[in-house]
Order: structure tokens, then C-alpha cells, then sequence
């Protein structure tokens, strides 16, 4: 009963030291930066107005990348959040009726260790790894 009650304890210390790791990241597999492709485009080049961006993640320790990175996408205009321009999940933007003028179309990931950041702001600053380019809307 004994050695059923060490091994029990030793595995539940393993998991808990496991999950631990998980959950703040490691060195090994974090994200130090992300870029945008295009940088900048103009929604009437495009078909139908839709432009495709595409975040790329930059590792350390290996260093690698990722494309297309995962991100949360935002649309901002004068440093502030709109729904000007539509932007799915996989970062598809278009322009809405009535929509003109240059807009910041920002890729932002908060894994980085930075849950408990007390400064996110979703048109960049605070503790996020982030990447920003310019759609014009005719």
C-alpha cells in the first residue's frame, strides 16, 4: 500500500510539473516575433476587395517559423478598434460599404507567456507578440 501511495504521488507531481511547463511556455518553443505578408495593400488590387494577410511566427531556441502563425486579427483605424473592415479568423479582410481611407490590420498572439499582462490593448502596445500592415479601402 505504501509503494501505491509514492507512486501515486510521484505521478501526480510529474503531471502537475508537466502542465506547469505547458501552461507558461517554454524557452524552447516561444514565440519572439511575427511579421505580415502583404505589409501593404490596396483592396481594389484585389478580387473582390478581399485581401489574404498571412501572419509568420519567428522562433527561438530552435529557431524556426511558422506560416501561416495563428493570431487573433483586428481592423483599427486612428489607434482604435472598427468594423470598417471585416477580418476572419485566418486573417481575410475586406473592406465594408462605405469604407475609405488607410486602415491597420493587426495579427496578435497573448501565448507568449503574457496572460496576466495588465496592459492588452488590441491596436498594439502592451504585453503581446504583434505585427501591423496597411489595407487602403477605396
Amino acid at each position: 500500500m505504501e509503494k501505491v501511495r509514492f507512486m501515486l504521488s510521484f505521478f501526480v507531481l510529474v503531471l502537475a510539473g508537466s502542465l506547469a511547463v505547458l501552461s507558461c511556455g517554454s524557452s524552447q518553443t516561444q514565440l519572439q516575433s511575427m511579421s505580415l505578408n502583404p505589409t501593404a495593400a490596396d483592396a481594389k488590387n484585389y478580387p473582390g476587395g478581399q485581401v489574404q494577410f498571412t501572419a509568420t511566427g519567428y522562433y527561438i531556441n530552435p529557431t524556426h517559423t511558422v506560416t501561416p502563425q495563428s493570431a487573433t486579427w483586428v481592423a483599427c483605424q486612428n489607434n482604435a478598434p472598427t468594423n470598417d473592415v471585416s477580418l476572419t479568423s485566418s486573417g481575410l479582410a475586406q473592406c465594408g460599404s462605405g469604407a475609405t481611407g488607410n486602415y491597420s490590420i493587426n495579427a496578435w498572439d497573448f501565448r507568449n507567456g503574457s496572460y496576466s499582462c495588465p496592459v492588452m490593448t488590441a491596436c498594439g502596445g502592451g504585453c503581446t507578440i504583434e505585427a501591423t500592415a496597411q489595407l487602403t479601402c477605396p
